[in-house]
């Protein structure tokens, strides 16, 4: 039989065959392609733990010397000695610098000599006093004589008393070209060369006692509020008698090992920042802390009792509303709406919308949605569940 002699009925049978088994094959296919069907999503939780915990707040700090004098001469004239090494200790009373002293020893020999003068004015005056004072009783002189012998005398007196002022000043004037520390401490760069004429308001170069050494921190009105003297229920910041320590964390991240604490308070809050600035006192030994470094304060500022925790990373903020994601007993996912208060290390005070021993997601919170199911594995990295 030829090929044209083949009947269509077969030609559509054999077509329709070969589409079947095509077909099969693809099915087949597909069907090994096929995914099993994925569990629940593992994440972790953590469990809310109920316990007291101090809470420690923090603020950016700066140093500043305990004691900061302004060296400034006190008579004007020619700088012609620096006789400190600039960032050495310096103790009160020494000269870091010298003026030249010939003008003022000039003037004080000149008061010198004047003084000499009144001083023989008045031994002049108290001889002729001596003297007229029995012949003007024999009525030998006349009584008006010694009147004027007597006001003679005191004019000398008085001339006496105004040069010895002027010698003095005199004297403290030449002093003063030795300009001296006021301060035991560390002497900073000459604000002026040797050579330069200075008068009252130059200021030669500062010195700082930094052994303690201060610090000033900024804490806002409301923390004012919250940690003064009677508002705090259970720490008192600024007692007298039992201090709250106080932690400087330095700008590399360490810890200064000595422990300060506060001195005052400023008078009044910035109403520009709403801040008071707060100071405090740290030793020093060695002077390694400096005016001017910047740092971070903290101390115990409160002591919550029976506190609800639950890890930092388990809560997310939303434009500061803040929410949690809760495993039920079901295992499913709520979202729920919560109120943070205070850090301490790594957990978060949960002040309402959560209760003693529910779980919260703490790490995968992205692979779920209100009401999924979930598989919660604790986590062992958390302190919120321990």
């Amino acid at each position: 039989m030829t090929n044209s002699q083949i009947s269509p009925r077969r030609f559509f049978s054999c077509g329709a065959g070969l589409l079947l088994a095509a077909a099969g094959l693809m099915l087949a296919g597909c069907e090994k392609k096929a995914e099993p069907t994925m569990g629940p999503p593992a994440v972790s939780v953590a469990t809310v733990i109920e316990k007291d915990v101090p809470i420690v707040s923090n603020w950016v700090a700066t140093t500043d010397g305990f004691t900061n004098a302004q060296i400034q001469p006190q008579v004007s004239g020619y700088l012609i000695k620096q006789n400190y090494r600039e960032g050495s200790y310096v103790h009160k009373d020494d000269v870091l610098f010298e003026i030249d002293h010939r003008p003022f020893q000039a003037v004080l020999d000149q008061a010198q000599g004047q003084l000499a003068q009144a001083e023989a004015q008045l031994g002049l005056a108290v001889i002729n006093v001596n003297r007229d004072t029995p012949v003007a009783k024999l009525h030998a002189i006349p009584q008006s004589q010694l009147d004027n012998d007597t006001q003679a005398k005191l004019a000398a007196e008085a001339a006496v008393v105004a040069a010895k002022a002027t010698v003095e000043q005199a004297q403290l004037n030449l002093g003063f070209t030795y300009v001296r520390s006021l301060i035991d401490g560390i002497a900073g760069l000459a604000q002026t060369q040797v050579g330069s004429l200075v008068v009252t308001s130059t200021v030669l170069t500062a010195v700082s006692r930094v052994d303690p050494i201060k610090v000033y921190f900024p804490i806002s009105e409301q923390e004012w509020l919250r940690i003064a003297d009677k508002i705090s229920g259970t720490v008192n910041l600024f007692s007298a008698d039992n201090p709250v320590p106080l932690t400087l964390i330095l700008a590399n991240g360490n810890e200064y090992p000595q422990k300060g604490k506060i001195i005052f308070a400023d008078r009044q809050v910035d109403s520009q920042t709403g801040t008071i600035r707060i100071v405090g006192a740290f030793p020093n030994h060695g002077n390694i802390l400096r005016p001017g470094q910047f740092g971070r304060i903290e101390a115990v500022t409160d002591n919550r009792k029976n506190a609800l925790l639950i890890p930092q990373k388990a809560v997310m903020d939303l434009q500061g509303t803040f929410q949690v994601a809760v495993v039920g007993a079901d295992n499913k996912v709520e979202i729920r709406k919560v109120t943070v208060s205070d850090r301490t290390g790594e957990l978060w005070v949960i002040s309402s919308g959560l209760k003693l021993g529910e779980r919260v997601v703490t790490e995968g919170i992205q692979k779920v949605g209100p009401g999924s199911p979930v598989k919660p594995v604790e986590d062992t990295t958390s302190s919120g569940g321990k």
